[in-house]
């Protein structure tokens, strides 16, 4: 067979690759410090599961309408209404099969061939690959320089706009370096999408999972930038249901008409049973009380990979919100690096030439302390660190 040029342009996903290898190795009986997935250890909360239960037992195993049950589009509004201030109708709302497919309907809606895509680095590894299958180009913004914070990247951020630019694309809390974007940097960000009349798609999967104070404006609450502005969500990471494939884009009107067409060509519709279950988390599920056990968990095994980095002479910033850790390493070679930590350490990351940022690896923080412990001791003894 031939294949199209857009497809062979791009590489596979790099936490599955190397998830991959882990379940690979593990097969073979090796016991690996899985440090590469980027999912919550925690058990999705009953209710959802009941929940669920409840939908398949009602039959709701059909087709709904391709943008999602009117209940659930309402429950999502709702949702944005109450925690992040986002004034937004069940038209302005599409359910999707994970959040991972919002953003691709986004940039199959917006970005023509020859278009240019600004992504900011350290940027999730799906972004790029989604531009190029879309035939548009990705032009970097590197914030490693300035300690993976957008506010001294600005200057570079406006340098990066040209006649070609179609979108600006952006995740804070920030996978993978956990950083989260300050209000100084969204209002600069806000500046130059209105200036030069830019859509934006902000990326707040992680909104809700933040370290001690740390707080951020949804961006579409900023003077100018509802009307362009594509927020992304869903119940993945907050919810601890990244299997449900469950997420949402919330957008004007115009973007949910073109972007849904895509959604119905290409998806039809979110799993009927899995919307059910999204509206009893979105409705009925505490999600200070979750998120606050979730962080407070978190928190303590970022605390100590840091101090454990630090006691081995590396320095990282220090992740102000989701649950990863950037650092660097010394390699001229990040994904061969991370092959072989898994197998001659047993410890599992992924590279950071994934994320536009050579030279460093993503620790996901799923791992308990003692695992923690045991990944770096690992490393350490494997030459590693």
């Amino acid at each position: 067979m031939e294949f199209a040029e857009r497809v062979q342009a791009v590489e596979p996903a790099a936490p599955f690759v190397i998830s991959n290898l882990v379940t690979e190795v593990e097969a073979e009986g090796e016991d690996i410090v899985d440090l590469s997935v980027g999912q919550p250890d925690v058990d999705t909360p009953q209710n959802i599961i009941d929940a669920t239960k409840d939908a398949l037992d009602a039959g709701h195993t059909t087709y709904t309408p391709s943008n999602g049950i009117m209940e659930l589009r309402e429950s999502i509004a709702g949702y944005l209404q109450d925690r992040f201030d986002l004034e937004y109708s069940s038209e302005n709302i599409i359910a999707t099969p994970g959040g991972k497919h919002a953003l691709y309907e986004t940039i199959q809606a917006i970005v023509d061939p020859g278009d240019e895509v600004i992504v900011i680095d350290p940027v999730w590894s799906s972004y790029e690959p989604m531009v190029q299958l879309a035939g548009g180009e990705a032009i970097h913004v590197d914030t490693a320089p300035y300690d993976f914070a957008l506010e001294p990247a600005l200057d570079d951020l406006e340098a990066a706009v040209s006649d070609d630019t179609a979108l600006v694309m952006l995740n804070s809390p920030s996978n993978p370096s956990g950083m989260v974007f300050s209000e100084a940097a969204f209002g600069g960000l806000r500046d130059i999408a209105v200036e030069y009349d830019l859509p934006v798609l902000s990326d707040e999967i992680y909104a809700e999972l933040m370290y001690e104070d740390n707080e951020q404006r949804s961006l579409a609450t900023f003077d100018g930038m509802m009307e362009r502005t594509i927020t992304i969500n869903g119940v993945s990471k907050t919810f601890s249901m990244t299997g449900y494939r469950l997420g949402f884009m919330a957008a004007p009107t115009d973007h949910t008409t073109q972007a849904g067409k895509v959604h119905s060509h290409s998806v039809s519709c979110a799993s009927n049973f899995v919307q059910r279950a999204g509206i009893e988390a979105l409705e009925n599920t505490d999600v200070d009380a979750l998120t606050d056990d979730m962080m407070e968990t978190f928190e303590a095994r970022r605390d100590l990979f840091v101090e454990l980095l630090e006691e081995r002479g590396i320095d990282v910033p220090v992740p102000e919100g989701a649950f990863y850790v950037m650092f660097p390493i010394e390699s001229d070679d990040d994904m061969q690096y991370c092959k072989d930590a898994v197998r001659e350490a047993g410890v599992g990351l992924v590279p950071g030439q994934a994320f536009g940022t050579p030279g460093y690896v993503r620790a996901s923080l799923v791992e308990t302390e003692d695992r923690i412990r045991e990944g770096i001791k690992r490393l350490e003894d494997a030459g590693f660190l």
